[in-house]
């Protein structure tokens, strides 16, 4: 699939938006990646995930684990494509943690699942779990990648699509200049 029939599907399912939005980063964008959207379909979700088992698929590991709430959906469908176990981490008391009796064996390998990077902080802090755990990561699959540099990691990174956006620091933001109202879309108070 091309990545204008991957950018259609966005669109067409309200998933791209356009506006002024505060991201979970702190920083502000022009756009916004709202995957949910998108993965409330079953048949995209299915579509987007297979594309990141399929780069995964020769790698060794056994549990895929991903951010609370974005990045649920995506591990729980790239997990069931390659047969794989699926956890998530959630935020408690403002970190990041293994909640629900989830655990990770020493020495498990793990796949880090998410909808859109665009910072990496939330991988940064699945990693510092699994790493607590003694687990290991062995790569990244998203479907969005915003980034506008690769994250600090030994591992592969693979997204289903890779987009430029614009993001601001909110005391340069020109949108905030044009008095635009900010929307604050991510599920990260």
């Amino acid at each position: 699939m091309t990545r204008e029939e991957k950018l259609t599907i966005f669109k067409e399912t309200g998933a791209l938006q356009e506006g002024h939005f505060l991201l979970s980063s702190g920083l502000h964008s022009n756009i916004y990646f709202q995957c949910a959207l998108v993965l409330q379909y079953p048949k995209y979700a299915e579509l987007f995930a297979r594309e990141i088992a399929d780069f995964f698929k020769d790698f060794d590991f056994e549990t895929v684990i991903s951010p609370a709430l974005g990045g649920i959906l995506v591990g729980q469908e790239v997990a069931r494509l390659l047969n794989k176990r699926s956890i998530f981490t959630e935020r408690s008391d403002g970190f990041m943690t293994l909640r629900r009796g989830f655990t990770l064996k020493e020495n498990e390998r793990v796949l880090i699942c998410e909808d859109v990077v665009t910072t990496a902080k939330s991988t940064k802090e699945v990693l510092e779990v699994v790493q607590k755990f003694g687990g290991v990561a062995i790569g990244l699959g998203s479907i969005v990648d915003r980034t506008k540099e690769k994250p600090d990691q030994d591992f592969p990174f693979f997204s289903t699509i890779k987009i430029t956006a614009e993001t601001f620091n909110p005391d340069n933001c020109p949108l905030c200049n044009q008095e635009i109202p900010i929307i604050k879309p991510g599920s990260r108070k």
